[in-house]
């Protein structure tokens, strides 16, 4: 019915299964269903028709729809229109001035399409909404958009048939093709400067599929610069709506052309220098700053150098720029030395600040981001390498003739500086070791600004962890709930535990503890994913057995599968707590008058695993009766054997009986050894009362 915005349906995707949630978008459209039959006349009307067009179905049963619900100048259009549908079969779908009861006129979105019933007579189905809701929702879509568009990330989203529909500035920036010459268009006309059979043929392999393609690296030359090469780490994903439906895809786009243009560099040093191999080995051990810069202190001496010290600028250890002028202060690192010599003392001690005028060879050294080398020291040069006149003569004293300072950058920002000193090695520094200096330098620099990073890696996984984890709920019937996470030590990666207690139908909680294998954002990712559909199951009001099956089954489309997880679900009016594991420890159970015990529970196979039925167990929880979940961060270590472990916490939970549950939590992490601890620790500790 109608011409503007009109076009022909096809390709729907297929319904959601009957297990799945459902949408609530049709009910906010209030969509509309009318019934035609054969010559036109009305013979189903539903109570949303009603809304929409403003008659009864006692006024509209019976009559022809086009004079009831057109004005006259468009009979002739509508007529058409139902005389193709019918005799064609093709569904129309498309927006249309229709009108009211009341006499107005209002735009009004339809899906057409012919029926046919069992006695082979043919009907009119018309789905309509009001436009104007369904602009309002578009709307809405419009300012998720904006925040996508804030992202640092480059982002794209495509419909079905792979055709641009977002684009955002990051992206724009990274490729240097502005959004207008994307949108609409399919992704094959765009990205013709890479090899556009395996990108569509990748587009939809994602799409068909819904397996994620996750940093996938490419190297190619933009738009935005043609006449370099540029690398990226790209991701495909499917993006479904909450009933199950492709909606189409999103790609993310994160430019690493330093980085990689940093590794051909290494790989072209690695072929020429053999030795490079052997000297950069002991570096970058750890992720600990002081200890990868004492190893490169010490790979360098004496092989290449008498003396070393490693500097680092101070600001950047603070996350400030480095300043274009004036004196710059550094961090000493670490110092080596070939033998003891009072001139130690002049390079100051590990950890000290030193500051240096811009006069000095370390500060050019680091803003022209240049080695220097001073083949044969004067005094005068030496004064210009030691922080001040005392140290200059300790390094005279101990005979310092040759001096080379190699600037430390990795990835594209200038960390701070190498410098070499050489007394009893009586040849000076020459281009060779230049060369040398900086592969050392070069790797030296990734593996400090890795140590430098992981740190902030660290912060951004453990702010994504506590981002997902949720509030306890403020009051659940006949239960009272303390929870806690605690991260890994400051030398550990985070990983993806977690907690959550769900109100649910009938006064019952949901309470569960899980741990997703591994660690860093992926782990606290993959935690939120499963943590979110762990709530949806829960909704359904599923016995735990049969929540842990849909999250095993979930888990084969996620990353990171390998998953243990406590679900139980307590019923005040029955005084029982239903509990199903998977694959994890067992729950503590602490009656009153008796001492903490852990459950007996069948204990099952982690999610991820497949195929194997998980039970539930149905114990008594009444009013007093108090039980602890937890990760196995808490009880595991290297040092000691887990029924020890799980010995302290149960005389834990004795020791502190009665006491407030958050108490109970602070106690039970106390026993955490090391201190600290190796893993990280969920824990959720739950008390029935009256």
């Amino acid at each position: 019915m109608g011409t503007a915005d009109s076009s022909r349906a096809g390709g729907d995707q297929p319904a959601a299964s009957p297990a799945a949630p459902p949408s609530g978008l049709l009910d906010f459209l209030s969509v509309a269903a009318v019934v035609l039959d054969a010559n036109g006349q009305v013979v189903f009307w539903s109570p949303q028709a009603e809304e929409l067009f403003g008659y009864t179905a006692a006024e509209a049963l019976g009559r022809f729809a086009a004079r009831l619900m057109v004005h006259e100048e468009h009979w002739d259009e509508v007529i058409k229109l139902f005389t193709e549908v019918m005799e064609s079969g093709a569904d129309w779908a498309g927006a249309f001035p229709i009108r009211h009861k009341d006499g107005s006129t209002r735009l009004v979105e339809f899906r057409n399409m012919r029926l046919l019933d069992d006695r082979g007579e043919t009907y009119a189905l018309g789905l309509a909404a009001d436009q104007a809701t369904v602009r309002r929702v578009e709307r809405d879509v419009a300012l998720t958009a904006r925040l996508v568009s804030q992202s640092p990330i480059g982002l794209a989203i495509l419909d079905t048939e792979l055709r641009y529909v977002t684009v955002n500035p990051a992206l724009e920036r990274i490729t240097g093709l502005p959004a207008a010459e994307r949108v609409g268009r399919p992704a094959g006309e765009v990205l013709t400067f890479l090899d556009r059979g395996n990108v569509e043929a990748r587009f939809r392999r994602v799409l068909e599929t819904g397996e994620p393609v996750v940093d996938r690296h490419i190297v190619c030359r933009p738009p935005g610069d043609p006449d370099h090469e540029h690398a990226w780490s790209v991701s495909y994903y499917r993006l479904e709506d909450a009933a199950g439906r492709v909606l189409g895809m999103a790609y993310f786009v994160i430019d690493i052309t330093e980085r990689h243009r940093a590794a051909i560099d290494a790989a072209q040093a690695r072929q020429r220098l053999a030795l490079i191999a052997k000297v950069s080995a002991s570096v970058g051990t750890t992720l600990d700053l002081e200890t990868t810069a004492h190893e490169l202190a010490e790979a360098v001496v004496p092989d290449l150098a008498d003396m070393a010290t490693v500097d680092v600028l101070h600001s950047l250890l603070y996350g400030r720029t480095v300043p274009d002028a004036g004196p710059t202060r550094f961090r000493v690192l670490a110092i080596g030395a070939a033998r003891p010599t009072d001139a130690v003392r002049a390079l100051g001690p590990p950890g000290g600040l030193a500051t240096y005028g811009s006069d000095r060879l370390i500060t050019q050294c680091v803003r022209s981001r240049k080695p220097v080398l001073v083949r044969h020291t004067t005094p005068g040069d030496l004064r210009r390498i030691a922080r001040d006149s005392e140290a200059a003569s300790l390094l005279a004293a101990a005979g310092v003739h040759s001096y080379l300072a190699v600037p430390l950058v990795a990835r594209g920002e200038v960390l701070g500086a190498i410098a070499l000193k050489r007394t009893h090695n009586p040849a000076p520094f020459d281009d060779d070791d230049v060369f040398l200096a900086c592969e050392v330098a070069s790797r030296a620099a990734v593996c400090i600004d890795n140590a430098r990073g992981y740190q902030a890696q660290r912060h951004a996984a453990l702010t994504l962890q506590r981002s997902l984890l949720p509030e306890p709920p403020s009051h659940l019937p006949g239960l009272r709930i303390a929870c806690r996470y605690q991260p890994a030590g400051a030398t550990s990666e985070v990983g993806g535990d977690w907690y959550d207690a769900i109100p649910l139908h009938a006064g019952k909680t949901a309470l569960i503890v899980g741990d997703v294998m591994g660690s860093g954002i992926n782990a606290a990712a993959t935690m939120g994913q499963l943590r979110s559909a762990t709530r949806a199951f829960a909704e359904l009001d599923l016995a735990p057995a049969e929540a842990l099956r849909h999250l095993d089954h979930l888990t084969e489309s996620v990353q990171q599968t390998i998953t243990t997880c406590v679900y139980c679900v307590y019923d005040p009016a029955q005084g029982q707590c239903h509990i199903s594991l998977a694959g994890h420890l067992p729950p503590a159970l602490l009656r009153p008058g008796r001492p903490a015990e852990l459950l007996d529970l069948p204990t099952g196979v982690p999610l991820g695993v497949g195929g194997v039925p998980f039970e539930t167990t149905t114990i008594a929880f009444r009013p007093g009766d108090q039980l602890t979940l937890y990760t196995d961060g808490l009880v595991e270590t290297r040092s000691e054997p887990i029924d020890a472990r799980l010995d302290t916490l149960l005389g834990a939970l004795t020791e502190v009986r009665g006491s407030d549950l958050g108490e109970v939590c602070d106690r039970l992490l106390d026993i955490r050894r090391p201190p600290g601890g190796e893993d990280d620790v969920a824990l959720l500790v739950a008390r029935a009362q009256t």
